[in-house]
């Protein structure tokens, strides 16, 4: 959301908004009136502005996320994963194998190129499969033989790094990475932490 809106529709002055939150006026007003790019300022010069101005810090940045191409697809996809997870914890490891394989939507999402829900999905089916020491479907060893051409972390190590280039976020969550999901270029170690 642009900053300035923000603040008329909280009836803040820029001045207000600097006291309150305690971020240095001159900072702010460089903000608004587009010497500064907000995704430039400090984790903590966000935060105090999504605080006071009631707003998450991800809606604080949503232009910037805008002007990335990419982005809204992106937030899809996270959606979509959640999706998934969300299906594996309700339904359990191996009716979930089961139904995805009988549904083919694999297959199906491979051939709408779809490529990331396709690679997500086999490489979940695998995972588990590995987990719960079942054989690997063989339907798939073409898709296997593919993968993205950039890896593809998740939306909150993007974030993160593009907050701050100085955290070394992206290698910790490599290192961390899922072997059936890397091996496609998907960068996911967090299947399980669903609510």
């Amino acid at each position: 959301m642009e900053l300035m809106s923000l603040l008329k529709e909280r009836q803040l002055s820029v001045y207000q908004c600097a006291k309150e939150s305690h971020v240095p006026y001159t900072t702010l007003s460089d903000i608004v009136k587009g010497k500064t790019r907000i995704e430039k300022c400090t984790v903590e010069t966000i935060y105090k502005l999504a605080r006071t101005l009631h707003v998450t810090m991800e809606e604080l940045l949503t232009d910037f996320f805008n002007e990335d191409e990419n982005a809204p697809n992106l937030r899809d996809f996270e959606i979509y994963k959640s999706n998934i997870c969300h299906l594996v914890k309700d339904k359990g490891d191996i009716d979930f194998i089961i139904d995805i394989l009988k549904e083919n939507q694999i297959r199906t999402y491979w051939e709408r190129q779809w490529y990331r829900e396709s690679f997500y999905l086999l490489a979940m089916v695998d995972y588990l499969s590995r987990e719960n020491e079942l054989p690997l479907c063989n339907d798939y060893e073409d898709i296997r033989n593919c993968k993205l051409s950039e890896p593809l972390y998740p939306k909150d190590i993007i974030l993160a790094t593009k907050l701050d280039d100085s955290l070394d976020k992206k290698e910790q969550c490599l290192k961390e990475a899922i072997p059936e999901f890397l091996r496609f270029n998907i960068i996911e170690s967090e299947i399980r932490n669903v609510c």
